[in-house]
C-alpha cells in the first residue's frame, strides 16, 4: 500500500524499494509486481516494467489493469528505443511534467536572492552583491553556479529517483561513456 502511495506522490524510487521488499516477503503477491511495473514505467524503464507486468498477469491472469498496463508499456517500449525519450535527445517534456521538479524549480525562482541575481544578470545593471556595474560580473556567475548547486542538492534530497533518471539519460547520450558506465 505504501508503494501505491509513493507512486501517487511521484516518489517512484520509494515505490520500487517497497515493491522489492513486498516481493521478497511474498513472491506470489501480484499487486507488488503490478505496482513495480507502474513505478518502472513512470521512470521510463518500460522494458523492465513489461517483465513485472507479465509476472503480475501470471499470478492474476484475469486482471484487466495488468493487461492494459502491459500493453501500454510494450507500446512505449517500441516508441522509445532509447532511455532518453528520443533518438539522442533529452526528455525535457518528462522533466517539465514532473511535479517534484517543477515544485523545486518554483521554490528556487521564488528565492529573493535568485530573483535579484537573475534580474541583475539580465539587466546588466547590478551584480549579485547589489552594486552597480556595466555587465554581469564574475560574482554574478559564481552566485548563479552556487544557486544551481543548491538547487541540485535540493533535488537530490527531495527527489532522488529523478536525479538517477537524469544521470541515466546523460550517461546514455555521452559518446565517450564506457560500457561499464552504461551497464550500471
Amino acid at each position: 500500500s505504501r508503494a501505491a502511495a509513493y507512486s501517487k506522490l511521484g516518489n517512484y524510487a520509494g515505490a520500487v524499494r517497497d515493491c522489492e521488499r513486498a516481493i521478497g516477503i511474498d513472491p506470489n503477491y501480484s499487486k507488488a509486481y503490478g505496482r513495480m511495473g507502474l513505478a518502472l514505467s513512470s521512470l521510463n524503464k518500460h522494458t523492465e516494467a513489461v517483465v513485472y507486468y507479465k509476472k503480475a498477469l501470471e499470478l492474476d491472469p484475469d486482471n484487466d489493469t495488468y493487461k492494459s498496463n502491459l500493453k501500454i508499456a510494450e507500446q512505449k517500449m517500441k516508441e522509445t528505443p532509447s532511455p532518453t525519450g528520443g533518438p539522442g535527445g533529452f526528455d525535457l517534456a518528462g522533466l517539465l511534467n514532473n511535479p517534484g521538479f517543477m515544485s523545486m524549480a518554483s521554490n528556487l525562482m521564488n528565492n529573493p536572492q535568485v530573483q535579484q541575481l537573475m534580474s541583475g544578470m539580465i539587466s546588466g545593471g547590478h551584480n549579485a552583491m547589489g552594486g552597480a556595474g556595466t555587465s554581469p560580473s564574475t560574482n554574478d556567475l559564481a552566485s548563479l553556479i552556487q544557486a544551481g548547486q543548491q538547487f541540485a542538492q535540493q533535488m537530490q534530497q527531495q527527489n532522488p529517483e529523478l536525479i538517477e533518471q537524469l544521470r541515466s539519460q546523460i550517461r546514455s547520450r555521452t559518446p565517450s561513456a564506457s560500457n561499464e558506465d552504461q551497464q550500471e
